[in-house]
């Protein structure tokens, strides 16, 4: 029977019992409705509404549960119960028989299923920033182990200028550094606890609520049952955040994507993480690039269904928040293994060193190296930037590179232009110039590789 089936006669219409379960996906919380339940069976002994034998043996046989529940989780699907709470409370009653009837004093599903996934929330989350760390982790490998390697920079996906590829790689490792940000964020805001808030108005039972909350490894009980029953803040924020976290892994993977493409050319994918082609024998396809840069839709979808759920709904409770689980479980498992996957591959991605030097010293990147050489000799830039523009339209027509112009010709466009301009158009100047806080240059780059070095070992501890 229902836990609620005592104010009906008829029986459930089986359509209706199919399309209102939720079992078949909130199983999966069913070791937190365990610990919840056993926090909830300590409160109700310090209320007086059970004894101490009462106590021990609704915690014992909640923890025989557990493990059950531990040695398969997917137990839970072998009955009919409607949804996890029925199921605890048939499988306590089977075995501990009326005493496990009391267990439900003075709480709701709506208080239990809200603590319930804040404590799957919580756990989840924790496994996201252990993956998000490794990210971060090989992130910074790649750049350590790039080391001077120098690759065009694009803007409009033209070649605009040169870059160290360990620049490319930290400029993740900064996006990477927000995700965890906001992750660390809404996990401490999640940190609240609605058990004893029952269904809307709080628990009939004097419960001692802040007690209840440390149990269960909360810093703080909920401060408003209507609230707290329906609030689904953190679903949205950890999938705000999952959304943003893969939108940054997308970008990465379609980087990567076009600079392992032939027409590029500037890293090489390893065996291990290539496919191949059913009917093109030369093929070597990043798929696994595209496959998390296609996931990212995927838990895009799930942000915005969750907020049309939640966008009509009066307080409290109300039965469309049921529909707040399945995407959010497939979003934080994608999520995951989506940032252990990226991982694992990262080790596996190698830089073309030298079709990366040969691809920077293309499309004239170094024209404005030659215009900041004109500033430096008394040109406005306004006037450096035409001056320099003109020159590039000389090479351009004369099929050859900017510092591959004779000097006399230069000076034909402008006189300040001595010998020295050569030295000015190397790459390796032109980097160096860059040397501002955040900029390309070596010394730079270096230094902002051992800071986030720094920061990683303060973080991942």
């Amino acid at each position: 029977m229902a836990m609620w089936g005592g104010r009906f006669t008829e029986a459930t219409l089986a359509e209706f019992r199919d399309f209102n379960d939720s079992l078949s996906f909130d199983y999966q919380l069913a070791l937190q409705d365990i610990a919840a339940s056993r926090a909830w069976a300590a409160g109700l002994l310090q209320a007086g509404i059970i004894n101490q034998q009462e106590a021990q043996q609704l915690d014992t046989g909640l923890a025989d549960l557990a493990v059950a529940i531990e040695a398969d989780p997917k137990l839970p699907l072998q009955t009919q119960e409607e949804d996890i709470h029925s199921w605890v409370e048939a499988q306590l009653t089977a075995k501990l028989g009326a005493v496990a009837k009391k267990l439900h004093t003075g709480r709701s599903r709506n208080d239990l299923v809200a603590t319930d996934l804040r404590l799957w929330t919580r756990l989840n989350a924790g496994y996201v920033r252990q993956a998000l760390l490794s990210v971060l982790r090989a992130l910074l490998v790649f750049a350590e182990r790039a080391g001077s390697d120098v690759m065009p920079g694009f803007t409009h996906l033209q070649r605009a200028q040169p870059v160290l590829v360990a620049h490319w790689a930290l400029a993740y490792v900064e996006m990477f550094k927000r995700d965890l940000s906001r992750l660390d964020d809404a996990v401490a805001r999640l940190d609240v606890c609605p058990l004893g808030c029952g269904a809307l108005a709080g628990t009939g039972v004097a419960m001692d609520r802040h007690t209840l909350a440390q149990r269960l490894g909360f810093s703080q009980a909920a401060a408003n049952s209507l609230d707290a029953v329906s609030d689904r803040d953190y679903v949205v924020e950890l999938s705000a955040a999952a959304s943003l976290c893969m939108t940054h892994l997308s970008r990465l993977s379609e980087d990567v994507i076009f600079f392992c493409s032939g027409e590029a050319a500037f890293f090489k994918l390893g065996d291990a993480i290539s496919s191949g082609s059913s009917l093109m024998p030369q093929k070597k396809n990043p798929d696994v690039f595209e496959l998390l840069r296609g996931k990212t839709g995927r838990v895009l979808g799930h942000l915005v269904a969750i907020l049309h759920v939640l966008k009509g709904l009066p307080l409290a409770y109300n039965k469309d928040m049921q529909e707040d689980k399945q995407g959010f479980f497939d979003l934080m498992a994608t999520w995951q293994q989506s940032l252990l996957v990226l991982a694992t591959v990262l080790p596996h991605l190698a830089v073309n060193t030298e079709q990366c030097r040969r691809a920077a010293e293309l499309g004239y990147s170094n024209a404005t190296d030659l215009a900041d050489y004109l500033v430096a000799k008394g040109v406005p830039f306004r006037d450096a930037h035409e001056l320099s523009g003109a020159l590039v339209l000389k090479a351009s027509a004369a099929k050859v590179a900017l510092e591959a112009l004779p000097l006399t010709e230069m000076q034909q466009v402008s006189p300040l232009i001595t010998d020295d301009v050569y030295a000015a158009l190397t790459i390796e100047a032109g980097l160096a110039k860059r040397a501002a806080y955040g900029g390309t240059a070596p010394v730079q780059v270096l230094q902002q590789l051992k800071l986030a070095q720094q920061w990683f070992d303060t973080v991942s501890h």
